[in-house]
């Protein structure tokens, strides 16, 4: 089958992803494999590429916001009959032993393994997953749309859930690249105002055309103080501006899996009068599941710019460079 493998970690302006033909892969107990029609590209892909987090193996087949339909069922995989579209996110194994998955908390997995870092992933004609971390997914939306709802979506929502934004109330949102584009229906659905502070006008605007109640680059320009924040944007130093930007009993949530370093800020102007600070680790698949729902139920439409699988390179280039609106998605196949 065709993929685009990363043989070592390099920067993505050095376009690292070489289109190559590699063994067609044989799902294993329990496991089904997949023939992709559409799969995401995000920031964390990036992180893959370019080694901010550690590599652990290579060669490697990257992406995991991957839809496809059922091809083949490995010994004892029931769940999904061969035909079904299904969904493939990050968050492809768990122990099931340890005390955060015994308690609900799986994200935070002792031993887990990650689509597209510890495993191949869908830059590929074809991918395997445990049936049991697969998604079915609604008929709302069509592969292109759905592909972004497995990492963007579903990191998005929960970053959204661990930011405590109460009903009607004010959410700020920095940075507005895939999974903002997805919190802010989200947040206006359940009839909040929300604030987004971006670079880039353009970014700006389509915020504006969203439903942004104000969009801008300062968050000391906001008209009022948030109740909640959103951090997708990997810079550190947007923390402190941001908890100064929200009010008492506010929580902020950080969404990326990684971030550049905090810079020294005073207790009494961000984290005093009871401010919260809350990271995001991966998701539960509580959380695709319910994504999932309530964006069929809007209906959500995630802005998708469109690559051929060869074009993998070029589109994460503009990812890095941010003037990609929306998410980009490599459709795959016929």
């Amino acid at each position: 089958m065709n993929a685009m493998l990363l043989r070592e970690v390099r920067p993505i302006e050095a376009s690292p992803l070489s289109l190559a033909e590699v063994p067609l892969p044989s799902p294993g107990p329990g496991e089904i494999r997949v023939k992709v029609s559409a799969c995401g590209i995000c920031r964390t892909d990036l992180h893959v590429i370019e080694g901010d987090l550690p590599p652990v193996r290579m060669p490697l087949i990257p992406g995991h916001q991957v839809v496809g339909t059922v091809d083949r069922q490995g010994e004892g995989a029931t769940r999904f009959p061969a035909g079904t579209r299904v969904g493939i996110a990050w968050l492809r194994h768990t122990c099931g032993a340890c005390a955060f998955c015994r308690s609900g908390k799986e994200n935070l997995c002792e031993a887990p393994l990650f689509t597209g870092y510890h495993r191949d992933g869908g830059f590929a004609e074809y991918a395997v997953v445990p049936e049991a971390f697969a998604y079915a997914l609604p008929p709302a939306f069509p592969d292109a749309e759905a592909a972004p709802l497995l990492c963007a979506g579903i990191i998005g929502y929960r970053a959204l859930r661990r930011a405590d934004l109460p009903p009607g109330g004010k959410l700020a949102i920095y940075g507005f690249g895939s999974s903002a584009h997805i919190v802010i229906q989200l947040a206006l659905h359940r009839g909040c105002e929300v604030f987004v502070c971006t670079r880039g006008e353009s970014h700006r605007a389509l915020a504006r055309k969203m439903g942004a109640s104000w969009a801008g680059e300062d968050p000391a320009e906001m008209p009022a103080a948030a109740d909640s924040a959103i951090l997708f944007a990997p810079a550190g130093e947007l923390i402190p501006p941001a908890l100064r930007a929200l009010k008492k009993g506010g929580t902020l949530s950080l969404a990326g899996i990684h971030m550049s370093d905090v810079p020294p800020m005073r207790y009494e102007e961000c984290l005093f009068y009871e401010k919260n600070v809350r990271s995001v680790t991966a998701n539960t698949r509580r959380d695709g599941e319910d994504l999932l729902r309530e964006a069929a139920e809007i209906p959500i439409r995630p802005k998708v710019m469109l690559f051929p699988l060869a074009e993998a390179n070029r589109a994460l280039q503009m990812v890095k460079a941010d003037p990609l609106q929306g998410t980009g998605v490599l459709t795959i196949g016929g």
